[in-house]
């Protein structure tokens, strides 16, 4: 089990990896060994996962989560694919604990009686001075 929250936990079981070449660092090693991984979880069809975790992830996880809810994770920024597979591991933990993270409600605030009078204010000097643009009378 993969703890993501003290209350949520996602079984290894339900993650698929699968290895690929990678580019970058390594010299030759990069052309002979699949050090990629590609980590897919199925976010829609988890046993473990809370609905209204789903429904968040779908937020957080952006271009990374396709269309059937497949979140889809590749790391390659290390030369060797054990390293590779725990950054693709600690990046899902990280992407699930963002979705699962209360947001505080929203309050909402009334203006004060201070900004309400310079705004007012503010608003009669620019009216003046758009007045004082008009035609000049010869009077």
């Amino acid at each position: 089990m993969i703890p993501i929250t003290p209350h949520i936990a996602i079984d290894e079981e339900e993650l698929q990896e699968s290895f690929l070449r990678a580019g970058g660092p390594g010299g030759q090693n990069v052309n002979k060994v699949e050090t990629a991984v590609q980590l897919r979880f199925d976010v829609a069809n988890s046993p473990t996962l809370p609905d209204w975790l789903k429904q968040r992830v779908r937020g957080v996880a952006g271009r990374k989560l396709t269309a059937d809810g497949v979140l889809v994770l590749v790391a390659q920024a290390h030369r060797s694919q054990e390293r590779n597979r725990e950054d693709a591991k600690a990046r899902l933990v990280e992407i699930l604990a963002k979705a699962a993270e209360r947001q505080a409600p929203r309050r909402p605030t009334r203006p004060t009686l201070a900004s309400k009078t310079r705004r007012l204010d503010a608003k009669t000097t620019r009216s003046g001075v758009k007045k004082m643009r008009g035609k000049v009378d010869m009077d």
